[in-house]
């Protein structure tokens, strides 16, 4: 949320004044017969896990983040009537951290989120006779095993419905997107996590209800924060894993500035070719690595180089062929590249053995490089740049597969023209890669005629090789 706007104000309103309705049939004089034992305990219990991540000796290494304790909640929502368990998430809501500002809006959000989400869960769970099937602390009330599993689940279920349809109400709110895409893809990123806590929550309820008390849900409770724990440096590593490679990236792009976006265009279309060939999911991610990263070794070209206008010297073609070794060797220490490296080393090598920088043919050529030659080449020929047009998609492919056999797999290429044949190639992979865009002829005073234009030296574009003698140039550069 980047600010507190009008329509943002409405919504977090909106949903405190629904809150406050949810609490309202517990407090007096309405609240009578409420467990209000389980009640502090609960509270008490959620307002301490919340805590520590407020202090900043902890706020590093404890994983405080949204669901880290859902599971307590969801206890809540099965142990007590609906306006009780919504009061358990008040203190702890208004206590816990929050990182950007609005620090008053969103704690209040939180709050009348939390609340709301947790008395429809509690509301679900009751209508369903939940309460009935946690038995009790005597030996003739047993748990009703496995029945009490269908509505936990059933809850939980409806907790993370509302959840995430409150998320994304604030998201369409705040960032003025149209609600479709506010929501999108919301369900189903957190309706597994949401079964889970759901199921650990039954856990805590049925030793909470227990002959052995209230203590022994908190074993329940200890594994759950050290799965979120592991689950959040997990998201940390990712986090610091995809910042490396944006930081790259826009070290590339700072210096070649007529290829800006090509790069993430190659690792889009490589895993496009990677889901037709059926790669296992686990690839995939270091695929799209490879894809962003293959023209890293550009930082070890003089920029006079990358930036010439007009044809290469004999010297100045070494100098470009030998970006894949510099990328190669500015990666060859990031582990979790893994195969990826291989495929910035490799991504020029020619089926035939004419490539470089090894002159590796065939199956020598691994299947990561393989596959980033084919999709680097398709979005050198697809891509509008500066100082010239792109070829519209079906040239292209046809191109691809005239030159599969000798330069291309012809495996990859197959696979990038299904991919393409059933998903397209969205409009925003082919837009504009470099500062100024072609304006269609009459466009105006500020209309330049293209061949005024700069254009980079040969060896820049990625479909370098396709029209025989000129290796180094790319097959949209030249008149055919």
């Amino acid at each position: 949320m980047r600010g507190t706007g009008a329509a943002a104000c409405a919504v977090i309103l909106a949903a405190a004044v629904c809150a406050a309705f949810c609490v309202r049939p517990a407090l007096p004089p309405g609240g009578r017969g409420v467990p209000w034992g389980t009640v502090v305990l609960l509270t008490g219990l959620y307002l301490v896990c919340e805590l520590p991540g407020r202090r900043p000796f902890f706020g590093g290494s404890v994983p405080i983040s949204a669901g880290s304790f859902f599971p307590l909640l969801l206890t809540a929502a099965f142990l007590l009537p609906p306006a009780a368990a919504a009061l358990v998430a008040i203190p702890g809501s208004l206590a816990g951290r929050v990182e950007n500002a609005p620090v008053a809006a969103r704690r209040v959000w939180r709050t009348a989120q939390l609340v709301t989400t947790v008395w429809v869960a509690s509301t679900v769970h009751g209508l369903l006779g939940g309460g009935a099937t946690l038995g009790g602390p005597g030996p003739d009330l047993l748990p009703d095993f496995p029945y009490a599993v269908l509505p936990a689940c059933v809850a939980a279920l409806a907790f993370s419905l509302v959840l995430t349809a409150l998320d994304g109400s604030i998201l369409a709110a705040a960032e003025r997107l149209p609600v479709r895409r506010a929501w999108s893809g919301l369900l189903p990123n957190s309706l597994g996590p949401h079964l889970v806590h759901g199921l650990a929550g039954l856990m805590m309820a049925l030793l909470w209800r227990s002959s052995y008390g209230p203590l022994s849900a908190l074993f329940v409770l200890l594994p759950m924060y050290i799965s979120c724990w592991v689950f959040s440096q997990y998201h940390r590593q990712q986090a610091a894993h995809r910042a490396t490679i944006r930081a790259l990236v826009q070290a590339v792009d700072i210096k070649d500035t007529y290829t800006r976006g090509h790069s993430e265009r190659v690792g889009q279309a490589s895993v496009l070719i990677a889901r037709e060939l059926g790669m296992a999911e686990d690839r995939l991610e270091v695929l799209r690595f490879a894809g962003i990263l293959h023209d890293i070794g550009k930082l070890g070209v003089p920029t006079r180089v990358l930036r010439k206008d007009g044809p290469l010297t004999p010297e100045e073609r070494r100098v470009i062929e030998l970006h894949p070794e510099y990328g190669h060797e500015i990666v060859r220490g990031i582990g979790f590249l893994g195969e990826a490296r291989a495929a910035i080393l490799h991504h020029h090598e020619r089926l035939d053995g004419s490539g470089y920088p090894y002159g590796l043919s065939g199956r020598e050529i691994p299947e990561f490089a393989r596959v980033v030659a084919v999709a680097d080449a398709f979005d050198a020929m697809t891509s509008t740049r500066s100082y010239r047009r792109g070829r519209p998609v079906p040239v292209a492919v046809e191109e691809l597969k005239r030159c599969a056999g000798t330069q291309f797999d012809p495996q990859m290429v197959r696979a990038l023209a299904r991919a393409v044949e059933r998903r397209g190639w969205a409009a925003e992979t082919v837009a504009v890669t470099a500062d100024e865009a072609v304006p269609s002829p009459g466009a105006g005073a500020g209309f330049v005629p293209q061949a005024s234009r700069p254009r980079p030296p040969d060896g820049l574009d990625g479909a370098d090789g396709l029209d025989g003698a000129d290796r180094l140039d790319a097959a949209a550069e030249r008149p055919r």
